[in-house]
C-alpha cells in the first residue's frame, strides 16, 4: 500500500515539475480595425515555456476595454460610439503580469460590399457568356 501511495505522489509531482508553463501572451487581430455592431472576435495564443502555442479563451483570461463590452473573447462595439478607438487589456486571470495592452481603431467607412447575385442572374451571366463566346 506504501508504494501505491509513493508511486501516485511521484507520479503528482513529476507532472507537476514537467507541466508546460506560460511565457507570453499574444493577440492575433484579424484585421485592422474593429467594427461598429458586430462581434470582433479577439484571438489570444500563449507561448509556452517549450516554444510552442496554445489558444486561450475567457476561461483562462479577463478582458477589459474602455469602450464596448467583451461577451467571451468577441468584443461587442455599439454602432453609436463615438471615439476613434478603444484601448484594450488582456490578461491571465492566474497571473496578472502575463498582459497585452493596445489600442484598436474603429472602422470609419462603411464596408462597399455589393449585394450576392441571384441564382437566376448567375445563370443569366453564365447565357451570356456563352452567346458572346459563340458569336466569335
Amino acid at each position: 500500500m506504501k508504494i501505491i501511495i509513493l508511486s501516485l505522489l511521484l507520479t503528482a509531482f513529476a507532472q507537476k515539475t514537467f507541466a508546460q508553463k506560460i511565457d507570453s501572451i499574444f493577440v492575433n487581430l484579424y484585421t485592422d480595425s474593429l467594427k461598429k455592431g458586430t462581434y470582433n472576435y479577439i484571438n489570444v495564443d500563449a507561448r509556452m515555456s517549450d516554444g510552442s502555442y496554445q489558444p486561450l479563451d475567457s476561461n483562462q483570461l479577463v478582458f477589459k476595454t474602455d469602450g464596448g463590452h467583451f461577451y467571451g473573447n468577441s468584443l461587442w462595439i455599439d454602432a453609436n460610439f463615438k471615439p476613434a478607438k478603444v484601448t484594450l487589456t488582456i490578461y491571465r486571470k492566474d497571473n496578472a503580469s502575463l498582459l497585452s495592452q493596445f489600442d484598436m481603431y474603429i472602422k470609419r467607412n462603411n464596408d462597399n460590399e455589393l449585394p450576392l447575385k441571384t441564382e437566376q442572374q448567375i445563370l443569366d451571366d453564365m447565357k451570356k457568356s456563352k452567346k458572346k463566346k459563340g458569336k466569335n
